[in-house]
């Protein structure tokens, strides 16, 4: 049976984000010689919050209170996610940053598990460890465990737990509204850390082009687009297809960056995309879906079973 229409625009979305989001490594890379990291994440959100709420506005303003407070635990959990993630780069090289952020991938599924009692299915389990071997493959080259890789791990958890709660609460409906309220918490918490020991501002246009960029294409889009796809796929899914993010930056590295395709690059992002692609095809072929719809009650035994079953 082969995935309709409803099935796949998710997943081409969050393939779409994915490749945005691997495409800034090197603007990344040009800001942060002239500004800090936590200064750098701190405008950039606090732009793209602004944006949205100018846009959003009739959204915002009529979305309830149950929208606002799970707007904010999403904003909360994503903005510490980043900071996090950010400040456990300055200790860590970046191969071992990815590494250990694409985590997620083996996070994800166990959230669900203990939290919400919901058992993944054995091929999304089977897929999210192939794609973390190939993870490993790609990006690792060497790992020992100290302050930084903490860090970043204690981001990989924000960014799990982020997923299974965006899967959780996301609709089509409230999808602009929710990506909002995320975006307006995310940057007035990275705009006060980074206003803590005085905000510094880039002083040139290259950097300004790349964060107008990054806020639009890389923040707004990134953040509504996941949203709205959350809201009909799985999180497990979702984790899946976005360990392609270190896919798609290592393309953009060896096609406007000047480095060689390796065999790492050719492995490890082979073993991720058919991770990728065997879990779509398997879950279009079943109809099972790992996390249970929007309005569930976890109260009653009878309804998690009945998703155990689906999920097994």
């Amino acid at each position: 049976m082969s995935p309709s229409k409803k099935e796949i625009l998710p997943i081409i979305a969050l393939l779409v984000t994915n490749a945005v989001w691997g495409s800034t490594f090197f603007m990344t890379k040009m800001i942060l010689q002239e500004i800090s990291s936590v200064d750098f994440l701190g405008i950039r959100f606090a732009l793209a919050g602004i944006v949205m709420v100018v846009v959003f506005f009739p959204a915002v303003r009529a979305a309830g209170k149950r929208t606002w407070q799970k707007g904010f635990i999403l904003g909360v959990i994503f903005a510490t996610a980043q900071i996090f993630q950010t400040e456990g780069l300055a200790w860590t090289p970046a191969s071992v940053n990815g590494f250990i952020t694409g985590m997620y991938v083996v996070l994800t599924p166990l959230i669900l598990w203990v939290v919400f009692r919901i058992r993944p299915g054995k091929i999304s389990v089977v897929a999210g460890a192939i794609a973390f071997l190939g993870l490993a493959v790609l990006s690792l080259r060497g790992l020992s465990f100290g302050y930084g890789e903490t860090l970043t791990l204690l981001g990989a958890l924000g960014y799990s737990l982020h997923i299974v709660l965006m899967g959780r609460w996301a609709t089509k409906e409230n999808a602009a509204s929710l990506a909002t309220i995320q975006m307006m918490v995310v940057g007035i918490l990275c705009l006060s850390v980074a206003g803590y020991d005085g905000l510094q501002v880039p002083t040139s246009m290259g950097a300004w082009a790349s964060i107008i960029y990054m806020t639009v294409f890389a923040s707004i889009l990134a953040l509504l687009v996941q949203t709205w796809a959350q809201a009909q796929i799985s999180a497990v899914r979702t984790a899946v297809v976005m360990t392609t993010e270190p896919v798609f930056s290592a393309l953009f590295a060896v096609m406007l960056g000047g480095e060689f395709l390796t065999w790492r690059l050719v492995v490890g992002g082979s073993m991720i995309l058919g991770a990728m692609l065997g879990a779509e095809y398997y879950a279009a072929k079943q109809k099972s879906f790992e996390t249970p719809p929007p309005g569930t009650d976890f109260s009653k035994p009878t309804q998690v079973g009945q998703l155990q079953e689906l999920a097994n």
